[in-house]
Order: C-alpha cells, then sequence, then structure tokens
C-alpha cells in the first residue's frame, strides 16, 4: 500500500503527463498552437531543426517551457523532450514526410500519446488512425476554407453544417419593422426545437463576445441583430419573419402557374433560339426535335384516321418505327388487308427518310458534345458569362481559393474567379474565371454589385494591396482578407474595420489545439473576430461533461449543444432540451469558442448566481406541477421540490444560472405559482444581516 506522500507524488505525476505537450516544428501554425495551448494551461515543449532567428508570435520563447534543437524524427531529440511523459504531440512542421516519420517514431516511444499530425494526404491518414491509433491529421488550407467561404457569405450566412442528415445553418438577421414579431415577441420565445438564438443586441449596440449574454425577456425591437443556429429546412426564420399579405401570396400562386404556362415556355424557347453562338448546339438540336415531334403527331393522325381498327398507341408507335428507320420493318412482306393509299406509303417513307436524316444529326451532335467536353472546359469556362450582382469575387485560385469557390458552388453562390496565371489543366469548377493581373481583373468583375471579394492569394502583403484596390471600388461589397501572421491581422483589422482579416495560422492552431485535447473538431466558422468551433464530445467516466445537465454546459461552459445522442443506437437529436443530463456514453455536439473548450478541458463552471423565490401557488395543480417544473429544469430532486411547493412561501436551495432561473420562473408563473428571481448577492446578505428586512 502507499504511503499518503508517495500517493501525492503518484498524483503529481499523472498530472504532469496528463498536462505536457510536445510541438514538433516551430513555424507560423507551431507557433500559434504554442500560444493556443498555454491559455489551456498546458506545460508545453517544442523541438525544432534550428533555432529560429523571428517569432511570428512576440514573447513566444517564454511561453514555452522547453525547447529543444534537433530533427524530431530522432528518438534521442523525442527522449531529451520527455516524450515518454506527453499527453498529445502535434508535428506540424511544413514538411510533410517529416510529420508522418516523427509520428511513427513518438507512436513506437509512447504507445498512448495522442498525435496530431499535419497532413493532407486523407487516405494515408484514415489507414494510420486505424493502424496507429489515437492519431488524427488536418491540413490547414482544407481547415480554413470553410471559415473563408462563410465570411464571403456576409452576415446573414455565417455557416452550415451536415449533422445527423439534416442541415444546420448559422446566421445574423436584423429585425425588420415587417418582420412578424418586431415589437411583439421577446427573444427567448425565438428558442423552438428547430432553432437557438445565440446572440442579440439592440440597435444601439454591439454583438456580444460570448454566447448569452442577452436578456430573454428583451421585445426585439427594429434595428436589433440576432445570431441563430436552425435546422435549415425547417421553417427558416427569415421566410417566417416577413409578413405576407394576399396580394403576395397570390403573386406567389401566379408565379407558379406561370412557371407552367405556353408563355414562359415560349419565353424559354426565344431565349434559346437568341443565344449566342456557343449554343449552335442547342439551336440545331431545337431545330430537329420539333421537327421529329412534329412528323410523330402528323404521322399518328394519318394512320389513325386511316385505319380506324387501330388506337392512338398503335398509331405512334409505327409511326415512331418509320422515324427511326424502319421502313423496311413496317413494309417488308408485309400484306395489308387494307390496300394503303399511295400517297399514304409515300409519306410513310418520307418519314422513314426524315427521320433517319434527323435522328441522325441528333445522335452526330451529342457524340461530338461528349468528346469535346472532356477538353474543352477551359475554353468552356472562359465563356461562362460573369455574373451581374450578389455574387462573390475569389481572388487567387490556388489552393485554399479553389476549396474555398468549391464550396461556395455547393451552396449555390455564385461567384468568379481571378487568377494571375494560367488555369492548370486538370481545373474542374465550373465557373467564370478571369486570368489577368489583379489590377485588370477587378475592372471586369462587376465589382461594385458584389456581395463580397475574398482576397487568399499566398502573399499576405499583396492581399492587402489588393483588399485596400477593391474596397475603394465598391466600398458597400463585403471584404475578407487572408493572412499569416497574427500580428500583422491585428494591426490590419484595426485599422481597416470594414475587412474581415482572417490569419490562417491562428484558425489552424485553434482546431489542432483542440484536438490535441482528444475533441473531434467538425467544422468552424467565424464571428464577431473570433474562431466558433463545432465539437464532438463522447462523455467518458471522470471528465467534466459526466453527470452535468445541457444547463451547465450551456451557461456554465458558454458552450451551444446541438446535438444528442444517448447511445450509439439511439435516435440523435437536434436542439435538444436543457434539462437533459449526462451520462457516460453519451455523444455532444457543440459551438464553442476556445475560451469555452478551455473552460471546459479545466472543469472550470461558471458561477450561479440566482436563486428562485416561491410566493405561492394559486391551485392546488400548481403545487403538483410545480414541484415537477422544479425538478425538471434546476435538477434538484422530486423530493426537495415538492417539500418547497408545500411549504410557501418558500426558496429553492440550490442556486441557479439567470437564464436556467428566468425559465424556471417563467415556467411556474404559467401554471399559476407566483415566483421571482433573488442573486446570491442579496440572499447572503439578507441571511448575515436580518435587521435589514
Amino acid at each position: 500500500m502507499l504511503s499518503s506522500e508517495n500517493t501525492h507524488q503518484s498524483i503529481n505525476s499523472t498530472e504532469t503527463k496528463l498536462n505536457r505537450f510536445l510541438v514538433c516544428g516551430l513555424g507560423s501554425l507551431g507557433q500559434h498552437c504554442v500560444v493556443v495551448l498555454k491559455e489551456y494551461g498546458a506545460t508545453v515543449s517544442a523541438i525544432d531543426l534550428v533555432q529560429p532567428k523571428n517569432w511570428d508570435v512576440s514573447n513566444l520563447e517564454n511561453l514555452l517551457d522547453d525547447l529543444f534543437i534537433g530533427d524530431c524524427r530522432q528518438a534521442n531529440i523525442l527522449e531529451q523532450a520527455h516524450i515518454r511523459q506527453c499527453r498529445t504531440v502535434l508535428l506540424v512542421t511544413s514538411d510533410e514526410r517529416v510529420n508522418i516519420e516523427a509520428a511513427f517514431a513518438a507512436r513506437l516511444l509512447n504507445p498512448q500519446a495522442r498525435l496530431v499530425v499535419r497532413s493532407e494526404k486523407q487516405n494515408l491518414n484514415q489507414l494510420l488512425s486505424e493502424n496507429l491509433g489515437n492519431f488524427i491529421a488536418f491540413e490547414p488550407n482544407q481547415l480554413t476554407a470553410s471559415a473563408f467561404t462563410f465570411a464571403a457569405l456576409g452576415n446573414e450566412n455565417l455557416g452550415y453544417f451536415n449533422l445527423a442528415g439534416r442541415k444546420l445553418r448559422v446566421a445574423k438577421h436584423q429585425v425588420q419593422p415587417n418582420d412578424l414579431w418586431c415589437n411583439k415577441w421577446q427573444v427567448h420565445q425565438l428558442n423552438t426545437s428547430f432553432r437557438r438564438i445565440l446572440s442579440h443586441a439592440s440597435n444601439s449596440s454591439e454583438l456580444p463576445n460570448q454566447f448569452y449574454e442577452w436578456e430573454p425577456e428583451t421585445v426585439l425591437r427594429s434595428g436589433d441583430a440576432i445570431v441563430y443556429i436552425e435546422i435549415a429546412d425547417l421553417f427558416p426564420l427569415t421566410q417566417r419573419a416577413a409578413t405576407k399579405t394576399k396580394s403576395e401570396t397570390r403573386r406567389f400562386w401566379q408565379k407558379i402557374f406561370l412557371g407552367m404556362s405556353w408563355n414562359h415556355l415560349k419565353q424559354k424557347l426565344t431565349q434559346l433560339w437568341q443565344s449566342g453562338d456557343g449554343d449552335r448546339f442547342v439551336r440545331v438540336a431545337m431545330i430537329c426535335g420539333i421537327t421529329v415531334i412534329f412528323l410523330s403527331f402528323w404521322g399518328t393522325i394519318l394512320y389513325r384516321w386511316h385505319y380506324p381498327g387501330i388506337n392512338i398507341a398503335e398509331a405512334f408507335y409505327a409511326t415512331a418505327v418509320l422515324l427511326l428507320g424502319g421502313y423496311g420493318d413496317v413494309f417488308g412482306g408485309v400484306e395489308f388487308e387494307q390496300q394503303m393509299p399511295g400517297w399514304l406509303r409515300l409519306f410513310s417513307l418520307g418519314l422513314t427518310l426524315a427521320g433517319t436524316a434527323f435522328v441522325g444529326v441528333l445522335y452526330a451532335l451529342l457524340t461530338d458534345k461528349l468528346l469535346s467536353s472532356r477538353f474543352q472546359f477551359f475554353f468552356t469556362s472562359s465563356r461562362i458569362s460573369i455574373p451581374q450582382q450578389d455574387h462573390v469575387v475569389v481572388i487567387g485560385l490556388n489552393r485554399v481559393g479553389r476549396q474555398v469557390a468549391k464550396l461556395l458552388l455547393e451552396l449555390k453562390q455564385p461567384l468568379v474567379g481571378i487568377t494571375s496565371t494560367a488555369v492548370e489543366p486538370n481545373f474542374s469548377l465550373q465557373l467564370p474565371v478571369i486570368v489577368d493581373n489583379f489590377t485588370n481583373a477587378l475592372a471586369s468583375a462587376n465589382l461594385t454589385d458584389a456581395k463580397s471579394v475574398v482576397v487568399i492569394t499566398d502573399d499576405e502583403m499583396e492581399n492587402l494591396e489588393i483588399g485596400l484596390m477593391a474596397h475603394s471600388q465598391a466600398p458597400n461589397s463585403g471584404l475578407v482578407i487572408r493572412t499569416y501572421n497574427r500580428q500583422f491581422s491585428d494591426k490590419v483589422a484595426q485599422l481597416f474595420a470594414y475587412a474581415q482579416v482572417l490569419c490562417t495560422s491562428a484558425l489552424s492552431a485553434e482546431v489542432f489545439a483542440a484536438a490535441a485535447f482528444g475533441e473531434n473538431i467538425l467544422g468552424l466558422f467565424h464571428l464577431n473576430n473570433q474562431t466558433i468551433q463545432v465539437v464532438e464530445y463522447m462523455v467518458e467516466d471522470g471528465d467534466t461533461l459526466n453527470g452535468l445537465m445541457l444547463y451547465d454546459i450551456a451557461y456554465g461552459y458558454g458552450a451551444v449543444p446541438i446535438l444528442y445522442q444517448k447511445t450509439s443506437q439511439s435516435p440523435a437529436k437536434l436542439m435538444p432540451a436543457y434539462e437533459t443530463r449526462l451520462a457516460v456514453g453519451d455523444r455532444m455536439i457543440v459551438l464553442a469558442t476556445s475560451n469555452s473548450l478551455q473552460r471546459i478541458e479545466r472543469g472550470e463552471l461558471s458561477p450561479r448566481n440566482w436563486y428562485v423565490q416561491v410566493e405561492k401557488a394559486l391551485t392546488s395543480d400548481a403545487i403538483f406541477d410545480g414541484a415537477n417544473e422544479i425538478s425538471i429544469i434546476s435538477g434538484c430532486s422530486i423530493g426537495t421540490a415538492r417539500d418547497l411547493m408545500r411549504n410557501l412561501p418558500g426558496q429553492l436551495p440550490q442556486p441557479l444560472y439567470k437564464q436556467q432561473a428566468q425559465r424556471l420562473v417563467f415556467k411556474l408563473n404559467k401554471l399559476r405559482a407566483i415566483a421571482h428571481l433573488l442573486p446570491v448577492d442579496s440572499c447572503t446578505e439578507n441571511i448575515s444581516h436580518p435587521s435589514v428586512n
């Protein structure tokens, strides 16, 4: 049996091991990873091949607990860095091969350590994860592409995620005077089983930096801003917001029927016929198609008229056979019961000749189109018309730029790409591309009517220059600038407040650091100059989530639970009720800032500062139902709740978070039990100084 002294040493050793992290590679990403890990309160060592001369992050040497110079693939260097006592090793050098080799060396020395690797080889990463265990890999460009994409969509659309087979959307909306709930509804009334309010700010204030910093009973006014997450295909807020008059409804149905009308079809055909030279294929196909349909119609009518004994279908099939070159099939060696007139036989021959000609032309055109499409993408993409308005201009079609363009196309967002170099032969995205120097290209991109401009080249100084040029030409368009240095980013963001400045290294570092603690990062987006991460948790025995209610996750840690699943066999619940209590084996997905993730890791819950005082129950049912609500919302035992409701007036013995307490008061008042909130400080004063009452 261990002595108390040995036990204490063992505990300290365990805590040190759980809190020691090793960063291999002190490039821009590695330095930012060190900063975020230190914010978590971790002990951080680092290995780099040479002593860095210029630090992207000031004072980084003082943040590091140890710095070792050498090759991180070498076992002796890893041993010097105390690899066996590390909880996680982050391998983030700029050389992918070095990262993989170092991961092998680290796994041999420490089979339990978590490995977080910078690598873009998705298939290899998956195989290594299956074979090495406790292994996860990210590619910074892929991580940040979604953040740039959502920033480009503007304030209305901040992020999209697919969870449990449903698409979730994070959006910002400014309350309009004609919104159904303007000047009528309170903020908390927008919370439903398919929507959660994340932030609210009045017309005269800015959105808060943390979630839940809003008063539930505030009445929504024109000009207020709200940020929310919702199931995108279930009653989107912006579609339900506007008041629909009878005339609007009538116009809606007129639009539906117009879409099926002959006039609308004729208009579409006219547009196709009058299109440019690039659509000669469509014109010829239209002529051939219309001719074949015309002949089919008249052939069916004539055969049905001359042979009343056959039905319409048989007459049509006979005509179709003739049009497909089947004259010999119909007339070769066939004796007709009724003599066919010569003019009808001649007409049948004409059908075969015309059908052979026109159908042959259609086959030839289709074959030519299929063959040429494989080799003509560059010329085809250059002929795609540039959108006239409400489009996104992506400047720089490098790896990140192509990924951003791909995501925008998936979201059906019109866009145009600009590059100063020739497009690669394997470029397969169907979007208009302007190949020119950036100064000339901006003039051709309909910039003044663009939704936003994303400047994402590999040179951050060039990004700044192009971004300022774009803003001078289109001051009303959104501007997103890509940078690599956090200090540079902060300065640019302060000086040019109209731009969203996203630092690739800083964005990626937050994901790498969160993954270092075992979190599964599903996505990220940018809100109020902060990175919001979509994080998946699996509740384990002994972690800081076990036994907590979702109220604690929301108001105690400042995260937003958006999915809860009891077991892998149970159905996943989107926008779960906060009364849910977590247990071992539960799965939860939250929206969280880096600060929230750090608090979850350390188990630092915010204090509960409010009591609920119940004065009286107006009905006997209120006593019974009120006790049930108290137990459900506060999490106390049903016995405690019943004792409180049987001995009114009384105070719930355990304090609650403010919005949790407000919800309980709202429910009790609805049940005709009079209740109100009391701050913890006032209750303490009353206990310490009873004479005050």
